[in-house]
């Protein structure tokens, strides 16, 4: 039984090696098998005894162990096969079955007696049949077992051993029962092995070869499944380092490298079989903003939400890609006719446009695409991905939200946006930004009381270039912050430079764009400039917009509280065109509000504008506020104002912005009148 549950243990390492390896544990395993059937059968017949002295022939009981070796070798070849049909099965436990008996009568042949030994046929064609029956069934188990190491499948094993082992002691009784002693036969072997002793020699030599061989398959057995497992797992890390560097690590789409390899494939598909395949380029709009005001970390799971989507709505062959931050390229592998393609891009805006619940926030968002056409836009992947570049920052300028297929005047405007975009980041480097001043007026006794200082770009190139012109651009390309942090220094260090050439103390009001004012350090940022520039803060007013402040109430509530704390004033610059919401009026700690050019611009011919101005008028005195009209061009304008009680304005009425040397020396000659306490400085 021992003999056979280490046969079919053995059987499983033969066959989980290769090479060398295999070959050892073959020729290991059928020493060890050969042995244990053959010391079975020999401590056997060492049970039988007769009234002679019995000696066994060396030579002859070392060929019946050869013999039992060879079969084991034999059954080890068979049952390690890959796989083993039901002929190989018969024709094994045939050979093996008659090895056995071989092995066995070889054996009896051992014992040197005479008369000699003589079988009943009858009883030796029975343990023949045992023989091929229990080899066979053997074959069977061994192969059937062979593989497992659960509790299970040891508990199979020993099971089977157990079958295995009675057949193959039937088979020994068998054939001792068909042998036949003379009453008088003598040993005729006189310097054969003594059999008093070569029971325990057999039993002691088989079982210590079968226990080491058995601990070696199990030793090699838990290395192997361990070397299997540590192979495996640097198997499953070779394939996610493989994923991860051709997809992204965020939305888990492919990235550029996985990207690029595939539009070639599909360029190189498209030249053989002349069909097109279509590029789009998708640009979340205002994204940034997005970002920047809610946090880092809930744009990348709204990024999620909408690469979901976008691969919902898209065939299987075609790819979905994040080149990095919100730019999605899409590769439809066949694109047909453009309006087709055009269908397919506006069922993505309509996808992306609907509400996505994001942390339990309702967020709507839009996208902007470009597309370009194999081969009409291009026949390589640079020209095919730069026309589709140009084609989505086209779709943004004419108004977002929308898709446009490329067209070759495409090129020179996106040229010009990046010229643009350079040039920005370069004027800043070399001081090429300015501030202009424009005076603001008391609206009841025509004196100056305040001035307004407006940002402007004096580019080498382009000359004099107004705000509308590149404010929008600095935003997109994260300028803004490092140019209004230079505004607000400049400002403050302009006012304090006139207060100590002994000018009045006056007080500065800046612009504060929507990507400072989210900035969670702005309140130190502030009070630092203040330090450096050695400024009051009684001399600083910010101005934000409502569309700022309504964004987040409570956040911006708590900003602006702390900015009052320090002295500093709050106003909300172009009242009534963002949220216009009443509320916040009352919640902030404000000081002033501006009403838009938008409602003073005809307001002497519109009585839409006249009610809007005079109810703003109204609601801000009666919550003790300022107001300040801007763009006041008209002395008609002026009279209205007046006549509704409106506190100050600004504009062309009475100066266009100056710079500062100008503005300077127009205070000095006493120009302006009666300066009072206010100087506003802008960012826009």
């Amino acid at each position: 039984m021992m003999a056979s549950y280490t046969a079919i243990t053995l059987t499983g390492r033969v066959a989980e090696t290769r090479g060398r390896a295999s070959v050892l544990w073959l020729a290991g395993g059928a020493l060890a098998m050969g042995c244990g059937i053959w010391s079975m059968h020999f401590i056997g017949m060492l049970a039988f005894t007769l009234p002679i002295r019995m000696n066994y022939d060396i030579g002859v009981t070392l060929q019946s162990l050869l013999v039992a070796i060879g079969v084991s070798a034999f059954a080890l070849c068979v049952v390690t096969r890959a796989t083993v049909s039901r002929v190989h099965y018969l024709i094994g436990g045939v050979l093996m079955g008659l090895g056995i008996c071989g092995m066995h009568y070889i054996g009896m042949h051992a014992m040197y007696v005479s008369p000699a030994i003589a079988y009943d046929l009858v009883g030796v064609a029975a343990s023949v049949l045992i023989a091929i029956v229990a080899a066979t069934v053997a074959l069977w188990l061994a192969f059937t077992l062979r593989a497992g190491n659960s509790l299970l499948a040891h508990i199979k094993k020993v099971g089977a051993a157990v079958i295995m082992g009675l057949a193959i002691v039937l088979m020994h009784y068998t054939g001792m029962e068909a042998a036949r002693f003379d009453a008088g036969s003598v040993c005729t072997s006189m310097g054969g092995v003594n059999g008093n002793w070569l029971a325990v020699l057999v039993a002691v030599a088989a079982l210590s070869l079968m226990t080491i061989a058995l601990l070696l398959s199990v030793v090699d057995s838990r290395l192997a499944a361990r070397t299997a497992t540590l192979v495996n797992s640097l198997r499953h890390a070779n394939r996610q380092l493989h994923h991860l560097a051709l997809h992204d690590g965020l939305t888990r789409l492919p990235n550029r490298s996985l990207l690029e390899d595939r539009i070639r494939q599909a360029i190189h598909g498209a030249e053989r079989s002349g069909k097109r395949f279509a590029l789009m380029f998708l640009d979340l709009d205002r994204f940034k903003t997005i970002n920047d005001s809610l946090g880092h970390h809930y744009g990348d799971k709204l990024l999620q939400a909408v690469a979901a989507r976008l691969t919902q709505c898209l065939r299987v062959n075609d790819t979905v890609a994040r080149l990095g931050g919100d730019e999605f390229v899409v590769l439809l592998s066949e694109a047909g006719s453009p309006t087709a393609v055009a269908g397919v891009a506006q069922k993505m805006l309509d996808t992306i446009a609907m509400p996505l619940d994001v942390d339990g926030q309702i967020q709507s968002v839009s996208a902007s695409v470009g597309i370009s056409m194999y081969p009409d836009d291009g026949t390589s992947l640079r020209e095919l991905m730069s026309n589709a570049d140009s084609a989505m920052y086209h779709a943004k300028k004419v108004g977002r939200a929308n898709h446009q297929f490329f067209a070759p005047e495409m090129n020179a405007a996106a040229g010009a946006r990046l010229a643009l975009e350079h040039a920005l980041r370069q004027a800043l480097e070399n001081q090429e930004f300015e501030l202009h001043y424009q005076p603001k007026v008391d609206v009841a006794s025509g004196d100056v009381v305040a001035m307004e200082a407006l940002l402007r770009w004096r580019c080498p190139q382009r000359g004099l270039v107004p705000p509308n012109d590149f404010i929008g651009v600095t935003e997109e390309i994260g300028l803004i912050i490092p140019l209004g942090a230079w505004v607000l220094r400049e400002a403050c260090r302009q006012n304090r430079a006139w207060q100590l050439a002994g000018m009045a103390h006056l007080r500065m009001a800046v612009n504060l764009s929507a990507c400072q004012f989210r900035q969670k350090d702005l309140p130190e940022f502030v009070a630092g400039v203040l330090a450096e520039t050695g400024m009051e803060a009684s001399c600083l007013e910010l101005e934000v917009t409502e569309s700022v402040v309504m964004h987040n109430p409570a956040e911006a509530a708590q900003i602006l509280d702390r900015l009052h704390a320090q002295g500093i004033h709050i106003s909300v610059d172009d009242f009534g065109t963002g949220y216009s919401s009443l509320s916040y009026l009352k919640q902030f700690r404000l000081d002033t509000l501006k009403i838009d050019r938008s409602f003073v611009r005809d307001i002497s011919s519109d009585a839409d504008d006249a009610a809007i101005v005079r109810s703003v008028i109204a609601l801000a005195h009666s919550l003790r506020l300022q107001v300040i009209a801007e763009g006041v061009e008209t002395d008609e304008q002026l009279d209205y104002l007046r006549e509704l009680g409106c506190d100050q304005y600004q504009g062309y009425l009475r100066s266009k912005p100056l710079p500062a040397a100008q503005f300077e020396a127009m205070l000095r000659a006493g120009a302006a009148g009666a300066i009072g306490p206010v100087l506003k400085v802008v960012g826009r």
